[in-house]
């Protein structure tokens, strides 16, 4: 049968798994004598490999079936796990995930896997026997269900006869079915499913705590199964899935979706607002019910659609935080230090395009804190800290956004150390004795900028921050940092929960139309005369006691004085975090639902821009970044 279809499939599942591998093996290093993660590592393996045989991947599969042989000596408690038992496993894990990219690619044999695969067959051989000698037994015995020894309940699934792949679907039953607990007297063996006389029928035996419902909710979920019988104990028949209101089975509510398709109906919608705000437009201009009513019902329709397409996109953030537990582990052996690493707000939700871009830049940070911001056990010592330094990711929200933190408890940014180097560079005058944290924050963001003494294999080649500002700014999102000299650095990425839609404040300048994200407004409002004064050279005006800065928009995109230059101008305030900014424009238009076009500007240019939109006249408006004005 052709597989070739469900490569994607493979890929995402593969890679799922191998995650779920990693993560269960920084919980094992941390405690060598549980005993949970062995059998959660045996199961992901064991799936990954069946999935593999499937597809035809014979270089997955037998990296698969090796690591195998090591774990079944572990859980038969022939082996003591040792650091360098874990460092062979963390190193299995890595050529898996090579693996399954080089054979989903069409790549061959990822380089090097040789020489691992020999040290697997070595560590597994050195396994004493308990008796007489023995192939690795098989994890998915042959035992027809209520025919021979086995636990847990007997399972029944039939696959629906139109399947186009009847033995790829039993075999993800089957790697469902491990998820929820040891599956053992699988009939037929899984062998037959690449039979083409395979009918689609299976059954085994499940020892999973979760109820029937829960079963058969759960295998029917995977596509293409017709009928799932569970039984509720041992020793009973397989119950029948239950039937919903109407008398007709529980269907599955989940399915796999393309991301393309999710970014083709994103770009659909936003075009539909776009269309939208015009007939709006339109429809103002004529004392017509009929267009009114009709426009009213596209507005809801279209303001419906749009909400579940947005809500679609939306994806735990757990989906990339859990892959830098292992780079944080890995980087701390590296550079010989030890850091407690802890993720908080993995629940918290984000668009998917917003999560996938924000990795690189987590990246960055996550090894600048390992490399520059947590120091060595000894220094940590003889500072009075705790030899083990604390880093933490965490999401939090924050009003309309998501703020992502990376904190850690290390030396801190080293004030008088980048004062040194902007002077060198002539980023701030000889006599510039003292920045604050926002005055900072711009030095060590500027392009090249690094105090590292010497570049590793972790940092110091002058890139991190920059790269991290830029990326944010693209997305509509801003980057700040808060630091302590020997108490630690926190940098805080606040990001808009999705990407493409967002309602925003419009003002004018001049003949201009510019859109501000209501994100990052805090209020507006409009001085009276003589409020606004001079302080150190700057404007600035007193709001309920605190001193406001003020940046006029016409002076800084270069505009034409106005010319009613008395008349009272409205003031946008801006808020990201603790930093607060007043925007003097010279009109407010009022609020609408725009689509964001985010765009590259060119180099050289004023970086207050974060992309353009198309207003409901149909006039194009560029979109202010309040990361680049506050």
């Amino acid at each position: 049968m052709d597989v070739r279809q469900y490569a994607d499939l493979f890929l995402t599942e593969s890679r799922e798994h191998i995650t779920a591998f990693n993560q269960l093996l920084l919980e094992w290093e941390r405690d060598p004598a549980a005993t949970g993660p062995v059998g959660g590592i045996f199961r992901a393996v064991h799936t990954v490999k069946g999935m593999a045989a499937t597809m035809g991947y014979g270089a997955v599969a037998d990296l698969a079936h090796r690591v195998e042989n090591l774990l079944d000596g572990v859980r038969r408690g022939d082996r003591t796990v040792t650091p360098a038992l874990l460092d062979l496993l963390f190193r299995a894990a890595d050529a898996l995930e090579r693996a399954v990219g080089s054979s989903v690619s069409g790549a061959g044999v990822a380089p090097g896997v040789a020489p691992l695969l020999a040290e697997l067959d070595r560590e597994a051989a050195a396994a004493p026997a308990t008796g007489p000698a023995r192939e690795a037994r098989p994890s998915l015995p042959v035992i027809l269900p209520g025919t021979g020894p086995g636990k847990g309940r007997p399972v029944q699934v039939t696959i629906k006869p139109e399947a186009a792949l009847k033995g790829a679907r039993a075999l993800l039953v089957l790697r469902k079915a491990e998820s929820l607990g040891a599956v053992s007297a699988v009939a037929p063996a899984p062998a037959a499913f690449e039979a083409e006389s395979y009918d689609g029928r299976l059954a085994f035996r499940l020892d999973a705590p979760a109820d029937a419902a829960a079963i058969v909710a759960a295998l029917s979920a995977v596509g293409d199964v017709e009928r799932v019988e569970v039984a509720e104990d041992a020793g009973d028949a397989p119950a029948a899935a239950p039937k919903d209101g109407a008398g007709e089975p529980l269907r599955s509510r989940h399915i796999r979706v393309d991301l393309r398709r999710l970014d083709e109906l994103m770009n659909l919608i936003g075009e539909l607002v776009i269309a939208r705000g015009r007939l709006q437009t339109i429809a103002t201009r004529f004392a017509e019910p009929d267009l009114h009513e009709v426009n009213g019902q596209i507005a809801r329709l279209a303001g419906q659609l749009q909400k579940e397409i947005v809500a679609a996109r939306m994806v735990p953030v757990w989906q990339v935080f859990d892959r830098f537990p292992r780079m944080v582990r890995d980087l701390t052996r590296q550079m010989g230090k030890q850091i407690a690493f802890r993720v908080e707000g993995k629940e918290i939700e984000l668009d998917r395009a917003i999560l996938d871009e924000i990795a690189e830049p987590l990246v960055h940070l996550l090894r600048n804190a390992v490399d520059h911001g947590i120091e060595g056990p000894d220094e940590r010592v003889a500072r009075g800290k705790p030899a083990v330094g604390q880093l933490v990711l965490a999401a939090v929200r924050d009003r309309s956004s998501i703020a992502v933190k990376v904190s850690d408890d290390g030396r801190g940014i080293a004030r008088e150390k980048v004062l040194d180097r902007a002077r060198q560079l002539g980023f701030v005058d000889a006599d510039t004795s003292a920045v604050s944290d926002e005055a900072l924050f711009r030095l060590i963001a500027r392009a090249g900028f690094s105090t590292a003494e010497a570049v590793t294999d972790v940092s110091g080649r002058g890139v991190g921050i920059d790269a991290v500002t830029n990326a944010l700014r693209a997305l509509g999102g801003a980057l700040e940092v808060r630091t302590e000299e020997d108490r630690g650095t926190t940098f805080t990425l606040r990001l808009p929960a999705t990407l493409a839609i967002v309602r925003a404040l419009l003002a004018r300048v001049g003949d201009e139309m510019y859109a501000m994200p209501l994100t990052h407004v805090a209020e507006t409002f409009t001085p009276r005369a003589g409020e606004i004064q001079k302080v150190q050279g700057k404007e600035a005006v007193l709001l309920r006691g605190a001193l406001l800065p003020l940046v006029r928009l016409r002076e800084l995109l270069g505009a034409a004085p106005p010319v009613n230059p008395g008349r009272g101008q409205p003031i946008i305030v801006l808020e990201l975090g603790e930093r607060r900014m007043g925007v003097v424009v010279d009109a407010l238009v009022g609020q609408q639902e725009i689509v964001v076009k985010h765009f590259e500007a060119p180099r050289g240019t004023l970086a207050v821009f974060s992309g353009a939109t198309i207003l409901g006249d149909g006039r194009p408006a560029l979109i202010l970044d309040a990361g680049g004005l506050v």
